[in-house]
């Protein structure tokens, strides 16, 4: 390419290059939010999801007679409460971009490659990432040694964790 060519270029998208590097730049300023703060989310989260199947889900069980046994992974109980967890967190996180358990300790999920969260991305986040974070353990652990402090199901979906700007 020639140096007036590539000049051309940058004047036509200039505007785009420069929403691109505000974009970049704003998110280099957020603060993310370290391992323990995230953990205390997540307990809270349990928390919210297990009163969810005990006051819910296990009453509707017992009231239509169906077992709630959860011996096997496809057993009737085991695939509804799978729903709800998967279900809390990516709606919860789709339409709030936070859990209750963020709500409570000032955190918000972003996406560091749009400007927006986007159903595709939470999909794969709270689901497959969140999945084998949790089959390795270390996905959820890495995030106190990555600089980045992202875990797996963040490295994977191209999201991060971080502290609401009030606090």
């Amino acid at each position: 390419m020639t140096d007036t060519h590539e000049n051309s270029l940058t004047k036509q998208d200039g505007m785009s290059m420069q929403c691109t590097d505000d974009f970049n730049q704003g998110i280099k300023n957020l603060r993310r939010a370290g391992f323990w703060m995230r953990f205390w989310a997540y307990l809270i989260d349990i928390l919210i999801i297990g009163s969810i199947s005990r006051l819910f889900i296990k009453p509707i069980f017992r009231l239509l007679e169906i077992p709630i046994d959860s011996s096997g992974i496809l057993s009737p109980y085991t695939v509804i409460d799978s729903i709800v967890f998967f279900g809390y967190f990516f709606v919860m996180t789709l339409l709030f971009s936070q859990t209750l358990g963020k709500v409570v300790m000032g955190l918000h999920v972003i996406s560091l490659a749009k400007d927006r969260l986007d159903w595709k991305t939470l999909l794969f986040r709270e689901w497959i990432g969140r999945y084998i974070s949790a089959f390795f353990l270390l996905g959820y652990i890495v995030v106190a040694f990555n600089p980045r402090k992202q875990g797996f199901h963040d490295m994977f979906s191209d999201t991060a964790v971080v502290l609401d700007e009030e606090r």
